[in-house]
């Protein structure tokens, strides 16, 4: 599974600095005979980015080796927090002048 969250890293929140892997927006990922299931959740409900976001996800998991489809579950449950944030995004969040 480190493979699938480190290719996640490379996909940045389309409104803030930070990839969504540091932003704790990935829930979970599984996968099974090339079939990579994703939980992730939005920072908020109504997200105007989300779309893109799934788009970004689906498409960077899809060049992955041996990866033929892509399923995302969006989650709401827990709900996202600031706590989910890892130093790093944390740090990028901070440096971009929001308080968290």
């Amino acid at each position: 599974m480190d493979r699938y969250w480190n290719a996640l890293t490379e996909v940045q929140d389309p409104e803030m600095p930070v990839n969504l892997v540091d932003l704790g927006v990935i829930y979970a990922i599984d996968e099974r005979d090339g079939v990579v299931a994703v939980d992730l959740t939005f920072t908020a409900m109504g997200c105007p980015a989300s779309e893109f976001i799934l788009d970004d996800v689906r498409e960077r998991l899809l060049r992955e080796p041996g990866v033929r489809e892509v399923r995302i579950n969006v989650v709401w449950d827990p709900p996202w927090t600031a706590a989910r944030l890892s130093e790093a995004g944390r740090d990028a969040l901070e440096a971009w002048g929001l308080a968290v």
